[in-house]
């Protein structure tokens, strides 16, 4: 077991809930995690096995190695700015967006983007075994230690770059928080009209089943992939109360027409 390597998290959000556990019960103890919400930290250390709340950045004489920075994308310029760490420490981020070369304001020779693919919440377990993780690195060193680590807890690694990082977030974005968005606007219709959204549930199941089945553009049906026109207009007539969602739906129904549409 890899118990000699020992890591600190800076970030206490739904993805160190889970990834903190995850490489703790793997043998790489975590000994440290820095939020800027101290019961936040405090929270994330009752699930580890010996973790304690670190109340700065200055990691000057930490016993970790490796520092995972699982905070908002838009923190992590000022994280590695400020962070003070030990020599020879290894600096990694979680981001799907952000670059590599952000970490380099830390002025560490160690750098890391280690990436797990999922959509967590805290309430939602995890098996971290099935989550994709994509790593980049810009050294030897630094690879082999995030293999190492990623290895250990998911069976799905690959190294990818920072520009491929950002177009599969980007896809991400689209087929798992835009969906999701798309869910809650149709809770809400039905929450309006006095239905459940119970009702919706085994057309949801054969909608992601079929898609992953055969493709999502083989599995696109609906009034817009056909072009009925009749049907569209009675649904925005329906919507005319509510400007945002029928802009919406007016907008996604254009862009399916215009994919299916036959000259």
């Amino acid at each position: 077991m890899p118990d000699h390597v020992k890591v600190s998290f800076i970030g206490s959000g739904n993805l160190a809930w889970h990834l903190a556990p995850a490489l703790d019960n793997a043998g790489f103890t975590v000994k440290e995690v820095y939020s800027r919400n101290p019961k936040h930290a405090e929270a994330l250390t009752g699930r580890l096995y010996q973790a304690e709340v670190k109340a700065t950045l200055d990691f000057s004489t930490s016993g970790s190695s490796v520092f995972i920075i699982a905070t908002s994308d838009d923190a992590i310029e000022e994280v590695a700015t400020e962070i003070i760490l030990p020599d020879e420490a290894f600096l990694l981020h979680t981001s799907g967006s952000q670059p590599l070369h952000v970490l380099e304001f830390a002025a560490i020779e160690n750098i890391g983007s280690f990436y797990p693919l999922q959509t967590f919440s805290k309430n939602k377990r995890v098996d971290f075994k099935t989550v994709p993780i994509f790593l980049e690195s810009n050294n030897e060193n630094t690879e082999k230690t995030m293999m190492a680590l990623a290895n250990a807890i998911s069976n799905q690694v690959r190294k990818i770059g920072s520009e491929e990082r950002k177009a599969l977030h980007i896809a991400s974005v689209f087929a798992s928080n835009f969906v999701n968005h798309m869910l809650t606007l149709s809770k809400d219709i039905l929450q309006k009209n006095s239905l459940s959204f119970d009702l919706l549930k085994p057309l949801i199941n054969e909608t992601i089943n079929k898609s992953l089945t055969i493709g999502p553009e083989d599995a696109q049906t609906g009034p817009a992939m056909r072009s009925d026109l009749e049907i569209l207009d009675r649904h925005v007539e329906f919507l005319q109360n509510d400007e945002n969602l029928a802009a919406i739906y007016k907008l996604i129904s254009q862009d399916i027409i215009d994919r299916y549409s036959i000259d």
